[in-house]
């Protein structure tokens, strides 16, 4: 029964035609609208036309034919701009896993665009909030008045000129940001579209991340997502967006305009800028949480087949999500729904590629993880999603969940061994010698087979789950109690130090180590082979007081704070700039093969040698010293990187890195007579100097706690290779680009 309440037109099934199963959603066709919804266990759905503003339900159609547990009818005069939702009847046996409820307005799980805000209420349960019976309970008030509407699009849109940069891989650096983080105290951006799309499509934006030399924005989900009801409660909201309602329809809240163009118009904009634009989704599950959860689309759509249910009780879910439920990627339809959302970015929004939260979840299949699994191989023979840029975040909290290394060829992967072992390296904690020099050399350990190349491993220093990069050398304690959850939330166990001051101080001497720290892991992490990502607002040293798990704080916590850089000093900034110059400059910093260590006797070369302060090679005593904290990484450019075999024209470098609190002096390797090292970086320095160079036999003194790059300037090496390294420095130092 309709509730008596709404007024609502029935209207006649000639108005109706049958339509097509395919595509999936609501399709305009220049003449009507097709609509099509997959339901397996349904027994009739309706089609609910809204008013413009999606507050008043209009009329109702019953969807009149039945293709393959596809629903679908053609509406001829509907038109973009038609405002819709769906309710779907069906049998209400949640120990059989099904919770139909046709009181609940349903959102279209292909919806380009959604209507209005989710607003909070009883009448978005299935069942009666309170009952004895919980979930088995049954309610029948309507929820229309709660939930955001489906709209119907016009795609149509003039790209002009705009083409992909297709950046290739190994010369990636990612940036990750937050579209509204990173505009809203942004000054430089028109207060109206400040938090938008349109803010960050403004070309002060695209002209910062250039003159920074990053390739790839990685915005944090942008999918329609939902504020959890408990952080409502509390007076927050969900900030970061891992709460997907919607896997098509861009979140209302980052529109400044109501039309969805503004997202392309943004993608325009990094495009002409040379710029990649990378979707960080959230596939693995929804926010219609567990049984107690609300009814807002798939559950009441057809819940034993969205979800992964526990086997031998199908009222319950399974959660190796942590977050109630797990999309269940094994059903083929909801796979396909999976692919058609990626697709759908990938070519009609254009985006560059996608991180995926959670990545083992969507590589699950009921026995376990299965780096052959549907998921997968649906994306490795996909001639569009095979192309783009595929990252893995590869845990879940689900048994065997950790995943690192193991997903197949052409995926990236989050490396959070790079993390916690440089972080624990330059902390000054024991026995990191060997570990550290393994994630400088691009984790080989980890990616090295079946020919995936070291950029597979995305490596990163901080990300937005966790400390910013200021934060971690500011405080031994995380400090989340403006969450809410007693401090409770977040990790403990972070790596973090404060080198004496837990949080601000005044202390000269604290506050030089902690810059120099802040100089350590970006060197590091830039140096490093791999794919490198930077955290917004670490290259200007941006806080968040401490909290390491700011997902619900939309606000000043969390809002890239821009004045920092007027106020402050910019050193850190113009060095994060140079070190990004650098490994764009020298190839060799970013090699397509991993690095093998090994004498190359044909060519009398070794690609990578390990020195101790003496210049020794470290032997494998050295590698198992507790105490060893400092060696020289030698990178020989003769060293053919593509496998040819010839001499290669690459520069040779040299890293050193000292994470002892004392200073060491380190005999720089021998050179021919004529040739000489020229120091590029020392992080004891807050600012980029002069370039000083050492010839044969020459002691360098590594100060404490501090990483130096020499680049050698040899007679029988093309001097340019040199000299493009000096001039990419030179030309930050002057204001210009990486």
């Amino acid at each position: 029964m309709h509730p008596p309440h709404v007024n609502i037109l029935r209207s006649t099934s000639d108005r109706i035609r049958e339509g097509s199963p395919f595509p999936l959603g609501a399709t305009w066709d220049g003449l009507g609208v097709n609509f099509a919804i997959f339901s397996a266990h349904a027994t009739r759905v309706e089609l609910c036309i809204f008013d413009n503003e999606g507050v008043k339900e209009l009329e109702r159609f019953e969807l009149p034919e039945y293709t393959d547990e596809v629903w679908h009818g053609y509406l001829p005069e509907a038109r973009p701009g038609t405002v819709y939702g769906f309710r779907v009847h069906g049998p209400y046996e949640p120990e059989a896993g099904h919770r139909f409820n046709h009181n609940k307005l349903l959102i279209d799980p292909y919806a380009k665009q959604l209507v209005g805000n989710l607003k909070w209420g009883p009448e978005l349960f299935g069942y009666v909030i309170g009952s004895k019976d919980k979930d088995l309970s049954f309610d029948d008030r309507d929820s229309a008045a709660l939930i955001p509407k489906a709209r119907v699009i016009d795609p149509a849109f003039t790209w002009g000129a705009e083409r992909r940069p297709a950046v290739p891989w190994d010369r990636t650096v990612i940036y990750e940001m937050h579209v509204k983080g990173f505009t809203k105290l942004n000054q430089a951006i028109p207060e109206p579209l400040r938090g938008t799309f349109a803010g960050l499509g403004n070309p002060r934006v695209t002209q910062y991340l250039k003159t920074l030399g990053v390739t790839a924005a990685e915005l944090l989900p942008i999918h329609a997502f939902v504020d959890d009801s408990y952080l409502i409660d509390k007076g927050l909201r969900n900030y970061w967006g891992y709460n997907s309602i919607g896997f098509f329809a861009p979140d209302p809240r980052y529109l400044q305009s109501p039309f969805v163009n503004e997202f392309k118009e943004m993608v325009n904009q990094f495009h002409q800028s040379g710029l990649e634009v990378i979707l960080d989704v959230v596939y693995n599950h929804t926010a219609e949480g567990n049984e107690l959860g609300p009814t807002l689309s798939f559950k009441g759509i057809d819940n034993a087949s969205y979800y992964r249910l526990m086997p031998d009780e199908k009222r319950y879910y399974i959660n190796d999500t942590g977050t109630g439920n797990t999309v269940n990627l094994s059903h083929q339809r909801v796979l396909q729904m999976v692919a058609d959302s990626l697709r759908y970015w990938a070519t009609e929004m254009r985006v560059d590629g996608f991180r995926f939260d959670l990545a083992t979840i969507l590589a699950r299949e009921p026995y376990g993880f299965d780096e052959g699994g549907g998921f997968l191989d649906a994306c490795r023979q996909d001639p569009v999603l095979s192309s783009v840029k595929l990252i893995a975040e590869p845990w879940d909290i689900g048994p065997g969940g950790y995943q690192v290394g193991q997903f197949p060829p052409g995926w990236a992967e989050w490396n959070d061994k790079f993390r916690d072992t440089v972080r624990a390296y330059w902390k000054g904690d024991e026995g990191k010698l060997a570990d550290f020099s393994a994630r400088l050399a691009g984790s080989a350990d980890l990616f090295n087979k079946r020919g995936r190349k070291p950029w597979a491993s995305v490596n990163f220093i901080t990300a937005h789950d966790g400390f910013t990069l200021n934060d971690l050398v500011s405080y031994n304690e995380k400090h989340n109690e403006a969450n809410g959850e007693d401090n409770k939330d977040g990790h403990s166990h972070n790596h973090s130090w404060n080198h004496g001051a837990e949080g601000p101080t005044e202390d000269r001497a604290i506050l030089a180590l902690r810059e120099r720290q802040k100089r350590n892991l970006l060197a590091t992490l830039l140096l490093s082979q791999g794919t490198p990502m930077i955290l917004a607002g670490d290259e200007f040293g941006n806080s968040q007081h401490g909290n390491n798990n700011a997902y619900c704080q939309d606000n000043e916590i969390s809002w890239l704070k821009w004045d920092d850089i007027d106020t402050a000093d910019t050193d850190l900034l113009d060095f994060v700039r140079t070190m990004i110059a650098i490994r764009k400059t020298y190839p060799i910093l970013h090699r397509t093969r991993f690095l093998a260590g090994e004498y190359n006797e044909e060519l009398d070369v070794k690609d990578v040698t390990w020195l101790l302060p003496n210049t020794e090679e470290l032997a494998e005593e050295h590698w198992h010293d507790g105490n060893g904290r400092c060696f020289g990484m030698l990178l020989d450019g003769r060293a053919q990187p593509t496998g040819i075999k010839r001499r290669g024209d690459d520069a040779t470098l040299l890293i050193v890195t000292n994470a002892h609190h004392e200073p060491v002096e380190f005999t720089l390797p021998e050179v021919p007579e004529g040739d000489h090292w020229l120091r590029l970086i020392d992080t004891m320095e807050g600012r980029i100097g002069k370039l000083p160079g050492f010839g044969f036999g020459a002691v360098y003194e590594v100060g404490p706690r501090s990483l130096a790059l020499f680049v050698l300037e040899a007679r029988d090496r093309p001097r340019r290779l040199v000299r493009q390294g000096i001039d990419a420095i030179l030309d930050v130092q002057e204001g210009g680009q990486p």
